[in-house]
């Protein structure tokens, strides 16, 4: 019977494990400030090639500035 389980499970524990990967990604990604500090680059590049506008440009340089800040304050209260 744990065997038919087993097989019968296998395809859903696989999926699980994906998304505990794609997470550990995620979050690592989100904690990196080298890699904020690159979109935020990026960001300024794509506003002065007029990729986007001011608008576009504050809204997204704020959401970065603020996980940045976040960043830094997680890695002082450690």
């Amino acid at each position: 019977m744990f065997l038919i389980d087993d097989i019968l499970m296998a395809p859903l524990k696989g999926v699980v494990f994906i998304a505990k990967k794609i997470n550990e990604a995620i979050e690592n990604e989100m904690s990196d400030e080298g890699a904020i500090k690159e979109g935020l680059m990026a960001l300024q590049l794509k506003f002065e090639m007029d990729e986007i506008d001011e608008e576009e440009y504050d809204r997204r340089e704020d959401e970065l500035l603020k996980l940045l800040g976040n960043i830094r304050e997680e890695k002082q209260n450690k």
